[in-house]
C-alpha cells in the first residue's frame, strides 16, 4: 500500500505539468459537452479527436481521452433529468426519477446529488484502482461463459422488478429487446442474421437512436398533443440544494451503487449501462415504498448515477493491466496506447510508470474539476425550465437529430417498400 502510495504521488507529478494539467482540463471539458449533447457519446468523440493524439505523448494523449469518456459519463445525466432526454444510454435509468423531479420543482436536488454521487464513486473506484488493480485484472479472468450469462440473467431479473404495472409486459419488453440485439453480424460465426437485406442493419440495431425515440420524441409529442399547456417551473437559488433528509436518504444507495458498478466495471462485457439498471432495481427492491420510484425519488438519481461512474472508471482495470478492453470507447483508447507503441497488459506498471500513474493521478484531478465545473452550472440547467417550450423543442429535435447521424455518419436508403416497412419498424 506504501508503495502505491508512493508510486500515486510520482504520477500526481507527471499530471500536474503545465501540459498535463491542460490536457486534462480539456477532456473534462469536451466530455462535459458531449454528456450534454444528446446521443453523440464519448466512442465519436475520442474517434474523431484520435488522429490528433499522434503528436501528443502517450501520457497526455490517454489523460485527455480518459477525461472524455468519464467527463461525458459524469455529465450524460443532465439532459436526463432536465429534459428527459438521456445524453449517454447509462443515463437512461436517471430519466425515471430524475425527470419527474424536474417537474415538481425539484430539477436543483438532483442534479446536484447526481454530481456529488458521480463525485464520491469516482474518488473511491480511483482508490481501488491505486490499490487492487493487478489483483483485481486476474481476478475478472476467472469469469468465464457462465459467469456472464449469470449476469445477464441478473439483469434480466433487474428489468422486471422496475416495473411499476405488468410484470409481464416488462418481460416481454426485455424478450423483445432481446430478439432486436440478435439483428446483425454473429461476433462468433460470421454469420449475418434478420437484416432482411438490409446492409446498414449488419452492425446492428443502433441503440442511439432507439433512446432518443423512447424518451426525447415521445416526450415532445405527448407534450405538444397534449391541450394542457406547458407548466414553466419557477424554482428560487434556495431550492438548488438537496436538503439534509435527501442526503441521509441518499448515503446507502450511493455506496452500493458504487459497490455495484465498481465490480461490474472490471468485467468486459458489462460496464456503466448494466450497472445503473441494477443499481435502480436493487434500490426499488430495498426501498420500503417502492411506489415512489418513478413519481421523483431522489435515490433513483443518486444510486444509479454513482453506478454508472464506478463502472466507467473500473473500466480502466482490464484495459491497462489486460489490455482487454471493456467495451467500445476502452477499445478505442487501446488503439491509441498501440499508436504509441506502448502494449498494454501488467507489464505497463513497470515499463510505463510515467503513463499508468500520470492517469491514475489525472483522474483524481479531472474528479475534482468535473465536480466545479457541473456544480455552479447548476442554476444554468435550471434556466432551461423556464424557457417556453415553443423554443425549447425545436432544439431538442436538432440535437438529436445530429447525435444520432454523427453516430454512424450515415442514414438508411431503403430501396423498395419492404424494406421501408421492416426498418420503420425496427427503428
Amino acid at each position: 500500500m506504501i508503495d502505491s502510495l508512493g508510486n500515486l504521488l510520482y504520477g500526481f507529478g507527471i499530471a500536474l505539468t503545465p501540459a498535463n494539467f491542460g490536457f486534462c482540463f480539456v477532456g473534462a471539458v469536451l466530455g462535459t459537452i458531449v454528456g450534454v449533447l444528446p446521443g453523440i457519446g464519448p466512442v465519436t468523440a475520442i474517434a474523431l479527436l484520435l488522429p490528433l493524439t499522434f503528436k501528443i505523448s502517450a501520457a497526455g494523449a490517454m489523460i485527455m481521452l480518459a477525461g472524455i469518456y468519464y467527463g461525458s459519463m459524469h455529465a450524460g445525466s443532465t439532459t436526463a433529468i432536465m429534459l428527459n432526454m438521456p445524453g449517454e444510454p447509462a443515463a437512461i435509468v436517471i430519466c425515471f426519477d430524475g425527470y419527474p423531479m424536474a417537474r415538481k420543482g425539484r430539477a436543483g436536488p438532483a442534479l446536484c446529488m447526481a454530481a456529488l454521487s458521480s463525485f464520491f464513486a469516482g474518488c473511491v473506484c480511483i482508490l481501488v484502482i491505486t490499490l487492487f488493480a493487478p489483483p483485481l485484472a486476474k481476478a475478472a479472468l476467472s469469469f468465464q461463459a457462465p459467469e456472464y450469462t449469470s449476469a445477464v440473467i441478473l439483469a434480466l431479473i433487474g428489468v422486471s422488478v422496475l416495473s411499476r404495472k405488468s410484470v409481464l409486459n416488462t418481460l416481454a419488453m426485455a424478450v423483445l429487446g432481446l430478439a432486436i440485439g440478435t439483428i446483425g453480424t454473429d461476433t462468433n460465426s460470421g454469420v449475418i442474421r434478420f437484416t432482411f437485406g438490409e446492409n446498414q442493419l449488419a452492425e446492428g440495431v443502433n441503440f442511439v437512436p432507439i433512446a432518443m425515440g423512447l424518451f426525447a420524441f415521445v416526450d415532445i409529442c405527448f407534450t405538444l398533443g397534449s391541450s394542457a399547456p406547458k407548466v414553466t417551473i419557477q424554482t428560487k437559488f434556495r431550492d438548488l440544494l438537496p436538503t439534509w433528509f435527501d442526503f441521509k436518504t441518499c448515503i446507502n444507495p450511493v455506496l452500493r451503487g458504487t459497490l455495484l458498478g465498481g465490480a461490474f466495471g472490471i468485467l468486459p462485457g458489462t460496464g456503466p449501462l448494466i450497472s445503473s439498471f441494477a443499481s435502480y432495481a436493487i434500490e426499488k427492491k430495498l426501498a420500503r415504498d417502492p411506489k415512489r420510484f418513478g413519481e421523483g425519488a431522489i435515490e433513483g438519481v443518486a444510486a444509479p448515477e454513482a453506478a454508472a461512474n464506478a463502472a466507467a472508471f473500473t473500466h480502466f482495470i482490464p484495459m491497462l493491466t489486460l489490455g482487454i478492453p471493456a467495451g467500445a470507447t476502452m477499445a478505442l483508447m487501446l488503439g491509441a496506447l498501440m499508436i504509441q507503441g506502448i502494449q498494454p497488459g501488467p507489464q505497463i506498471m513497470t515499463q510505463h510508470p510515467d503513463l499508468f500513474w500520470g492517469l491514475i493521478a489525472s483522474m483524481w484531478i479531472g474528479n475534482l474539476m468535473l465536480l466545479v465545473l457541473n456544480l455552479p452550472l447548476v442554476g444554468i440547467w435550471i434556466k432551461l425550465l423556464q424557457t417556453p417550450y415553443r423554443f425549447l423543442y425545436p432544439l431538442i429535435v436538432v440535437f438529436c437529430l445530429i447525435g444520432v447521424y454523427s453516430e454512424r455518419g450515415g442514414y438508411f436508403r431503403r430501396n423498395d417498400l419492404r424494406r421501408r416497412a421492416v426498418c420503420g419498424i425496427l427503428a
